[in-house]
């Protein structure tokens, strides 16, 4: 297991993060898996003994008992809770009321205090804002998770699935007052859905924020399990939830290079896809979320494939962006200074 620095601190955390999206199963999460305690605490643990140091959950998920199952799992594990590095989130709908939801400083102070009830624990490592707020002002986002920061409630702060002007101007209000700064963006990125590369990747890069990857699999399209007409095992995900969505053309033209390439190596085509998305250097963690140890230990095995720099043109190739502006403007304008640099450094 590798380790990476979460975003631009000094903590650190494994380039494999275990979701925890698979625990609980109550209301509609039942879709996506319904482990009970005992299930979940073998995956933890062997998650923790396979060097991974990092877990993602959310207040949401299956209503708040994926939380709790969580924080039963790293206690069960016999582990401190320091060896942990723990993330939560906050933002989406857990009650009836309407405050019930969204980035305001009252949803943000009621939720991470439930959070550390079902999560057993006096602190959250990383706390992340679940979604964008278009009512809430900024501001006043930023304002309360730093007194969550000094408050010792939370250590770090991140958000999930901004887009790359709400997170430049939160960073920008954050360095104004002198408040905790964004850590991490938790996003979606497969070798299928490159979009982030456009606009997300260059602001991580330059104000050096780790990138926590969310469905590195497509929802498990990318596991090689299904075919173009989208017939998979039975029971799997992707059966009773279709999502996040795909462009299936370009999907299906990659897994038949990765079929290729998994062939090659004696592995299957999840360990590709997961390789792929792990050797891009924008990327700090890649979210994997298992409802069997054996599917979890095909994940983990993924930090082991190193894939060849022809294997990582080929990948490129076959899933790469159409061009869109004012990306193929910028590249024709900024041409003549980058062969400026070759040439010089012949």
């Amino acid at each position: 297991m590798r380790y990476k620095t979460l975003g631009g601190t000094g903590l650190l955390v494994s380039e494999l993060c275990l979701g925890t999206m698979t625990f609980g199963g109550r209301g509609f999460w039942t879709a996506i898996g319904t482990l009970d305690q005992s299930v979940a605490d073998g995956i933890v643990a062997r998650a923790l003994d396979a060097g991974v140091n990092f877990i993602d959950t959310a207040d949401v998920y299956s209503e708040g008992l994926s939380e709790e199952i969580t924080g039963r799992a790293i206690i069960n594990s016999g582990r401190q809770r320091s060896d942990v590095v723990l993330a939560t989130k906050v933002f989406g709908v857990v009650g009836k009321d309407p405050n019930a939801r969204g980035a305001s400083r009252g949803h943000i102070m009621d939720g991470v205090k439930a959070s550390l009830k079902r999560l057993g624990t006096d602190y959250i490592d990383l706390y992340q804002i679940h979604g964008f707020d278009t009512i809430t002002p900024i501001e006043e986002t930023m304002r309360a998770l730093e007194d969550l920061v000094r408050e010792g409630h939370v250590r770090y702060v991140g958000v999930s699935n901004w887009a790359a002007w709400t997170i430049m101007k939160a960073l920008g209000i954050q360095d104004r007052h002198g408040w905790s700064r964004l850590a991490t963006l938790q996003a979606y990125y497969t070798i299928a859905g490159r979009d982030l590369e456009r606009e997300i990747a260059p602001l991580l890069q330059s104000e050096k924020l780790g990138l926590m990857v969310w469905s590195p699999l497509a929802g498990g399209l990318l596991s090689g399990k299904y075919d173009r007409d989208g017939n998979g095992p039975e029971g799997s995900r992707r059966a009773s939830f279709d999502f996040p969505p795909v462009n299936r053309e370009r999907a299906f033209a990659c897994i038949d290079v990765m079929r290729e390439i998994a062939a090659a190596h004696g592995v299957s085509v999840a360990r590709v896809a997961l390789a792929y998305v792990l050797a891009k250097p924008f990327v700090m963690s890649i979210i994997i979320g298992a409802r069997t140890v054996e599917q979890l230990d095909d994940n983990l095995a993924a930090t082991g494939l190193r894939l060849s720099a022809e294997e990582l043109e080929r990948l490129d190739a076959v899933s790469a962006l159409p061009a869109e502006y004012p990306g193929w403007m910028l590249e024709r304008q900024g041409a003549a200074a980058a062969a400026l640099l070759r040439d010089s450094a012949v």
